[in-house]
């Protein structure tokens, strides 16, 4: 075992904490890991030597990111009974929300380049 690896996870999962402690503390409307993320960003960013400890443990647990799906597709699994009976709804709420999203993205995209004068003629 890498001895950079405990300190390593560590400083991730202490990250992680800070945002929890902070979002539910605060009563923030953003997720703990999300603040968690932005902490470890600036730890980073500011310490190279952290970097360089976090960058292998980091690129080894991207590796096995497609482990974290696993939860979600035994839940899927287990509530088939649930998706049948609401499939109907479920794939108007699937379609309705991806048009919504490319609209106010392609809107904002454009408000955007009109903001800052980048207009194609």
């Amino acid at each position: 075992m890498p001895s950079f690896l405990v300190p390593a996870l560590l400083l991730i999962f202490g990250c992680q904490l800070a945002g929890e402690v902070m979002a539910r503390g605060a009563g923030l409307p953003v997720p703990g890991p999300v603040l968690g993320l932005v902490f470890l960003l600036l730890a980073i960013t500011l310490s190279e030597r952290l970097r360089d400890m976090v960058r292998p443990v980091a690129q080894g647990i991207l590796v096995h990111l497609s482990l974290l799906f696993v939860p979600a597709g035994v839940g899927v699994v287990a509530h088939l009974g649930l998706f049948a009976a609401q499939g109907a709804v479920l794939a108007l709420a699937l379609v309705v929300s991806t048009v919504a999203a490319i609209v106010v993205g392609a809107l904002t995209f454009t408000v955007v380049a009109r903001w800052t004068g980048n207009r194609d003629e």
